[in-house]
């Protein structure tokens, strides 16, 4: 049995995994992830609707105040940072980038609460481009569950399953993985014996 064979059980076990934020824009994606950051999708996903019916560009967002973005964002995790970073970002936005949201890593990562994770799922679902694939702590658990990195630093893992798994599985794979991690290889338990990757997994029963 192979990665490969792991990923085909793992599709055929989550058929509708996909990008779980909603969003309808490229800069409606960055707010949405920089609020996804140590939060859940469920509460971004009930922010963000009143957030994109209100700001539309990066110049809305400078219009209001920082302690008021706090206070539409404050079902979220730091909301007063995460404010903070929305607004940075739009100045960089505008400064920088003609008020579009860029397409390369490099130029993505320049902006406030945007990590190489944020960057990553940004360029592949706004832009269709895959050059890495997205760590989140999902990823990180059963990659290092399922044997495929010792490593614990989010890029260092990256690097580890960009060599493992082919590339067209590159933005597929942390879906799968978290939807997996979701309902079976949870954090607080694993459900080994529910796992359709049981007999290959060397953490099987021992988590």
């Amino acid at each position: 049995m192979t990665i490969a064979n792991d990923l085909q059980l793992l599709k055929r076990t989550y058929p509708g995994a996909g990008y779980y934020l909603n969003w309808d824009t490229p800069f409606h994606l960055l707010i949405a992830t920089i609020l996804s950051a140590q939060c859940t999708d469920v509460i971004v996903n009930k922010t963000t609707p009143a957030l994109f019916a209100k700001y539309k560009k990066p110049q809305d967002i400078l219009l209001s105040s920082e302690s008021v973005l706090a206070k539409e964002i404050s079902m979220v995790t730091f909301a007063q940072a995460k404010a903070k970073h929305i607004r940075k970002s739009c100045e960089t936005l505008i400064k920088e980038f003609g008020g579009e949201v860029p397409k390369s890593i490099e130029q993505l990562t320049t902006l406030a609460g945007v990590g190489r994770k944020t960057a990553n799922a940004i360029q592949q679902n706004a832009y269709g481009i895959v050059n890495g694939i997205i760590v989140d702590t999902h990823v990180i658990r059963l990659a290092q569950r399922l044997g495929w990195t010792k490593n614990k630093n989010p890029e260092k893992i990256e690097q580890d399953l960009m060599k493992l798994i082919p590339k067209d599985e590159w933005k597929s794979i942390p879906h799968l993985l978290k939807s997996h991690g979701q309902k079976i290889c949870t954090a607080k338990k694993a459900y080994c014996d529910q796992c359709p990757l049981k007999k290959t997994c060397p953490s099987a029963f021992k988590v």
